[in-house]
């Protein structure tokens, strides 16, 4: 049981890094490829998913870490 959170955590914590890596500035990462024109203003539905994927994962990341300290300690 304990393998199967280890491995979970690796792969979440690969998947966290990504996706922080993919928020970039303003005008860079998947805000900036110009889905919709810049001139309507607000986030684009992109980055919009892209954050709440971001959030998703790392409340994941944070409870698969408790499980583990509770298994391994």
């Amino acid at each position: 049981m304990t393998q199967l959170f280890a491995v979970t955590q690796v792969l979440l914590s690969a998947g966290l890094i990504t996706l922080v890596l993919m928020h970039s500035g303003r005008d860079t990462g998947f805000g900036g490829l110009g889905f919709t024109p810049s001139s309507q203003g607000g986030t684009h539905i992109v980055e919009r998913n892209l954050t709440r994927l971001t959030v998703v994962v790392a409340i994941l990341f944070g409870v698969n870490t408790v499980v583990l300290y509770r298994l391994l300690g």
